[in-house]
């Protein structure tokens, strides 16, 4: 399995879904939907290749506050670490906050932090290589 830290996807909130979808495979044929679906009666879809791709969700109205999933724009960035539980550790160490409960599935454990600034890193730690399992949205 990779030991390497990468990037692993971008989270983004748009206002369109399909409009967002036709852009990107405009762009970049070769990105295919991964996954999609809703959640709380929002739509989402993740498009790319089988190691990275964009988590795109459809906003449904005008929100005011600071939950930044409800308005456009960019939400969080997911890195694939080979040890998530160690990363934990060492950022609540140095006084950073979680800010997502831990998250285990049967291929990935997943971990979110709030740097200094507000913004919120996805840090994730795959427990196959095999892409069919890595990319699964079933429980």
């Amino acid at each position: 399995m990779n030991t390497q830290s990468y990037l692993e996807h971008n989270n983004i909130t748009v206002n369109n879904l399909e409009e967002a979808v036709r852009f990107i495979q405009t762009a970049m044929p070769e990105f295919k939907i991964r996954g999609e679906g809703a959640d709380n009666q929002r739509r989402w879809a993740h498009i790319g290749t089988d190691q990275s791709y964009l988590a795109l969700t459809e906003t449904t109205a005008e929100v005011e506050g600071s939950d930044s999933y409800l308005k456009h724009g960019f939400n969080h960035m997911g890195f694939v670490v080979s040890d998530v539980r160690a990363v934990g550790k060492r950022l609540r160490e140095a006084g950073y906050q979680s800010n997502y409960p831990f998250t285990e599935h049967k291929y990935r454990l997943r971990d979110y932090y709030l740097d200094a600034d507000g913004n919120e890193y996805e840090f994730i730690q795959y427990l196959t290589d095999k892409p069919e399992d890595r990319n699964s949205y079933v429980d």
